[in-house]
């Protein structure tokens, strides 16, 4: 039986490999029957750093992706990637190049600088803890100090999404909804702009569901049952109505978009709840 084909995937950067490294997650949900390693080489500061990155992937079934802003290092990487017949992409040399000949101005060749511990870094990281412990309803009084509640049934990506939203700089609680137990009290106290519904569609949460069930050992197949799950998403839609809060549907959606979306409606709900709170002129 023939092993399934694998591809080294080697994000080289000169600052953190951000960006590099969201390409490479693009790329790699195309190929969901490849086996990929992403191998980061962050912080390149010398052309023997980026002669040693190549010699990594000497030999394997390869490509290195990277975003160098030295013209020196990006030379030292298109040398030893032709010397070693390794497969390339400079992501920044295209985009920078257009850039410079449509406004005519020169790119400042600087890395990105590293993160800086201001007011932002530590507003980030005490969001996470947020997160972290109002995690599925845990402490529930802290489900007011939120920015950001999330309600949903079981695997609709309510803690990740927590994570992600603390990391952009949101609170953010989740609370999960169990046919036939009342949700805390305490959620039906917060700002109605502040609550997002999440929803998935059945089957998708079944095999979900599934996976994680034979993860625990199969002993949960209620857990997993599709007549199951549809009692339990109308009992939740039943939650969501009597929240008034909308609800997003994420089964097609990545993390990220997701997050930016519930962003987005909190930012506009809550702005238009302050908006409808100021008194109005008297008309005279």
């Amino acid at each position: 039986m023939a092993s399934e084909p694998a591809v080294d995937l080697h994000v080289i950067s000169d600052a953190t490999g951000e960006t590099a490294t969201r390409v490479v997650e693009a790329v790699e949900r195309q190929f969901p029957s490849l086996g990929i390693e992403v191998i980061r080489h962050p912080r390149i500061s010398s052309i023997e750093d980026v002669q040693l990155a190549a010699l990594r992937a000497r030999g394997r079934p390869a490509v290195l992706v990277y975003t160098l802003v030295d013209s020196d290092y990006r030379a030292a990487m298109r040398s030893a990637c032709k010397r070693y017949r390794l497969h390339y992409c400079d992501l920044l040399r295209g985009p920078m190049e257009s850039v410079a000949r449509v406004s005519g101005l020169q790119a400042k060749m600087e890395p990105g600088p590293q993160f800086a511990l201001d007011s932002t870094y530590f507003q980030r990281v005490e969001a996470i803890e947020f997160a972290v412990q109002a995690d599925d309803g845990v402490g529930p009084s802290r489900l007011l100090q939120a920015d950001v509640v999330l309600v949903g049934v079981s695997r609709t990506s309510k803690t990740p999404l927590s994570i992600y939203l603390g990391y952009r700089g949101y609170k953010a609680a989740n609370v999960p909804i169990v046919k036939g137990i009342e949700p805390p009290e305490q959620l039906w106290q917060v700002e109605p702009a502040r609550v997002i519904g999440l929803t998935l569609e059945a089957e998708r949460l079944a095999e979900i569901r599934q996976r994680r069930a034979a993860v625990m050992g199969g002993a949960h197949r209620d857990y997993a049952s599709l007549s199951e799950i549809y009692e339990e998403l109308e009992y939740a839609d039943a939650i969501h109505r009597r929240l008034g809060c909308p609800v997003i549907e994420v089964s097609e959606l990545a993390i990220e978009e997701t997050a930016h979306r519930i962003a987005l409606i909190v930012e506009r709900r809550v702005e238009e709840s302050r908006e409808n709170a100021r008194p109005q002129p008297i008309k005279r």
